[in-house]
């Protein structure tokens, strides 16, 4: 009896153990690891979602190589593998790179990855013996962001546009992707322009618009994003006395349903570190708060010139002290960046 209940335990242990003799018969098909490790993922299980997207890439699931590539790059989790993440983006593009970014549902992804290859090559890889190479990155942005439309790398080549870093200086067109960007949504465009104004750098300064926009951009802002757009918010804020905070407030209201998007589900990293977040205090111990989005009478956070159906144009255009003006048609077609 003794020997049958030592030999089922064993049994038990080998079919439930890592790498055991169990583990390849847990997905069903390739489709099958790929539902359960998107699933997983998604509910932030990554030491769940793990084999099992590597189990679907390991057939090719474009899916399961793709966020295999987020896990592995997110600084914040516990999955860290630079070194893995550079290698799956990178097959990424190499192999799919041709895809029809019109007709392919899988081309944002492809062009989420050219960015990243970017960012990688843009500041080399030690690990993998992978030295950092400026002009490569630039042409990994160009790509993503002219054929794949990609956010991410239409605001790094605005931002190395405002300084000339590997690319010909030019303020006026950053400052107008900047502001395209921040119509759309995007919360680093947001945050980034927000310490623009409230500093007064490459435009007059316009501190109760950088508190409202930098209010907008920590809403919008992804997790693996919050923590330097939660730095500048901390700054503005504990900056900012109560009239500009007042006049934020107005401003905030009249911007946040136009500005304001949900950052992509599936694209949350290691999860759950907003409720874990330790509480913001300015130096005088006043705790950094919300600024709350209420109309005040006379301001209706106006000044930004919309044309329904029509490219954004420049975010503050006409406003005081902004300065942001068109430097493109509003109808430009999309490769002419």
């Amino acid at each position: 009896m003794r020997t049958s209940r030592l030999i089922l335990v064993c049994v038990c242990a080998l079919v439930l153990a890592p790498g055991g003799a169990g583990a390849a018969a847990t997905f069903a098909s390739p489709r099958e690891a790929l539902k359960q490790g998107l699933g997983a993922y998604q509910g932030g299980y990554f030491d769940q979602a793990i084999p099992a997207l590597e189990s679907a890439a390991e057939d090719g699931e474009f899916m399961a190589l793709y966020y295999l590539a987020r896990i592995y790059s997110d600084n914040s989790g516990a999955h860290t593998a630079h070194a893995k993440a550079y290698q799956l983006f990178k097959r990424i593009v190499d192999e799919y790179a041709d895809l029809d970014p019109d007709e392919d549902e899988r081309a944002p992804l492809v062009g989420r990855s050219l960015t990243a290859l970017a960012n990688y090559t843009r500041r080399g890889l030690p690990e993998i013996g992978l030295a950092a190479n400026l002009e490569r990155a630039i042409e990994y942005l160009h790509n993503a962001s002219v054929i794949f439309n990609d956010e991410d790398a239409q605001f790094e080549l605005a931002k190395l546009q405002l300084t000339g870093e590997g690319v010909a200086e030019d303020v006026p067109k950053a400052k107008h992707w900047l502001s395209v960007l921040t119509q759309r949504g995007h919360a680093g465009a947001q945050a980034f322009l927000a310490d623009l104004l409230w500093r007064g750098k490459y435009m007059a300064p316009d501190q109760p618009r950088a508190l409202a926009l930098i209010s907008i951009a920590v809403e919008n802002a992804p997790s693996n994003e919050r923590l330097w757009i939660e730095d500048i918010y901390q700054n503005i804020f504990c900056g900012a006395g109560d009239g500009i905070r007042r006049q934020a407030s107005g401003i905030v209201a009249g911007w946040g349903n136009r500005y304001g998007r949900k950052p992509d589900e599936r694209d949350r990293s290691d999860l759950d570190q907003l409720n874990a977040a330790p509480l913001r205090t300015c130096q005088n111990g006043e705790t950094v708060g919300p600024i709350k989005g209420e109309f005040a009478p006379g301001e209706d956070g106006g000044a930004i010139a919309e044309t329904p159906q029509r490219q954004p144009r420049g975010f503050l255009q006409g406003s005081s002290g902004a300065g942001l003006r068109d430097v493109a048609a509003p109808d430009q077609p999309r490769g002419d960046r």
